[in-house]
């Protein structure tokens, strides 16, 4: 037992005293992850904001306003049923939802909404600024409509002169609303009289906010809160973290398999041999000094997440699992790459070429939610795709045990499998 501890010893004080291989192992990783990290989320506000827009009202006016917000380029629009917008946001697939209930085309969105009526925006509570764009972008797209409707070709004076009909005669409404409502549509018809004798031009929408006899600067528009469910990456660093741990194993992976090659030509291995101990020391002892390796950076790294980054942990027996199946796994690798190599150059070039199609297909450079159905299906013959999925279940994905059972499990045995044939050809290499 103490002959494998000093091999591993020996081997963890040869890879820090190397500075190349410690940057691949430790340094690149962490570039990589705060990197990509920082980019996506600081992309998050320049591209469209992905939303739901139900039309419950299905009039002329509501279906124009949904062709209008749908032409914005500020938003990249879903028509879909309210059911599957409150759960899209929900489940974090959209930002928001904006609701046209039937009733939406009365007062063109002014004056007091009921419950069950009017306009109506979901968005996650702690989106506030993702609101307040979203409340600008609508009001925007109701005085532009406004503002085409009330002109002396637009269908507005027929529909506010059919309101005022309506509302005359209806005995359900009550006193109090009929006023309220009368003094509202009764001040878009000056308001339409005003855009006969000037031309709207960019005060259109102050003019429409001061004759509309309301105490607002704009339409009605009620805000629903609709909380993201606490599971899927809450920030971009949840995401980008654990793929990078991807990288720490690739790096310490090669750093270990290449000095296995050098040791087996420089002589080094065979002197190992030649001393009082046995092969499945000097073996042992390697692969445990590339567990503790890989164990290490992985922890590192994702400390680093934690502190600065404030990832969260969901679970943290499952991760301290989950990061240990993957350094088991790719000390198998490891042994096996070091095994089979006949120089640097093999190694060093077919070992990362192999190793970033794997990190390219498993999750590595593109978040594994992100890839299309037929790169998902590639990435099930990649370790990285494996390793990545175990420890997303403990940091965001809120994986049961049962769901842990596969990717853990492929993972070991890998690892086991990599650690045999590794074996088996470094001691055939002997004679």
């Amino acid at each position: 037992m103490n002959a494998l501890l000093t091999i591993a010893r020996k081997d963890l004080k040869l890879l820090a005293r190397n500075k190349a291989a410690a940057f691949w192992v430790l340094g690149f990783p962490i570039f990589i992850a705060m990197f990509f990290g920082t980019l996506w989320s600081g992309s998050g506000g320049k591209s469209s904001l992905s939303v739901a827009v139900v039309d419950q009202d299905q009039t002329e006016y509501s279906q124009r306003l949904v062709r209008r917000l749908s032409s914005t380029e500020a938003l990249k629009v879903r028509a879909t049923s309210m059911d599957s917008a409150v759960a899209a946001v929900r489940h974090g697939d959209l930002v928001a939802y904006i609701a046209l209930r039937p009733g939406a085309s009365q007062n063109f969105g002014f004056g007091a909404n009921d419950s069950g009526a009017g306009l109506e925006i979901g968005v996650d509570p702690r989106q506030k600024a993702t609101a307040d764009m979203l409340r600008g972008l609508v009001t925007q797209a109701i005085f532009m409509e406004m503002r085409e409707s009330f002109s002396a070709s637009g269908p507005g004076r027929d529909m506010v002169a059919k309101q005022l009909e309506q509302l005359r005669v209806d005995t359900t409404v009550t006193a109090e609303r009929r006023v309220r409502s009368e003094r509202v549509l009764q001040s878009l018809q000056s308001f339409m009289t005003t855009l006969d004798s000037e031309a709207a031009g960019p005060d259109t929408t102050k003019t429409a906010a001061s004759t509309s006899g309301t105490d607002q600067s704009g339409p009605n528009i009620r805000m629903v809160e609709v909380a993201e469910e606490e599971h899927g990456p809450r920030t971009a660093y949840e995401v980008t973290f654990p793929s990078a741990l991807a990288w720490a194993l690739i790096g310490t992976c090669m750093s270990f398999a290449i000095s296995i090659v050098y040791e087996r030509l420089t002589g080094t291995f065979l002197r190992l041999r030649l001393a009082p101990v046995s092969r499945g020391q000097v073996i042992g002892g390697k692969g445990l000094a590339c567990f503790i390796a890989c164990f290490v950076s992985m922890t590192a790294v994702l400390l680093l997440g934690v502190v600065v980054t404030h990832i969260r942990i969901t679970n943290p027996l499952g991760l301290v699992v989950a990061m240990a199946a993957a350094a088991f796994c790719f000390t198998g690798v490891m042994m096996l790459i070091g095994a089979i190599g006949k120089s640097h150059q093999s190694v060093s070039g077919a070992g990362w070429a192999v190793m970033l199609i794997m990190s390219m297909t498993g999750g590595g450079a593109i978040p594994l939610f992100a890839m299309p159905p037929w790169m998902q299906t590639l990435s099930n013959f990649s370790l990285v795709k494996w390793a990545i999925l175990g420890v997303e279940g403990a940091v965001w994905r809120g994986f049961t045990w049962a769901e842990m059972a596969l990717p853990l499990g492929i993972l070991f045995a890998v690892g086991t499998i990599g650690l045999w044939l590794g074996a088996r050809a470094l001691g055939g290499s002997e004679g």
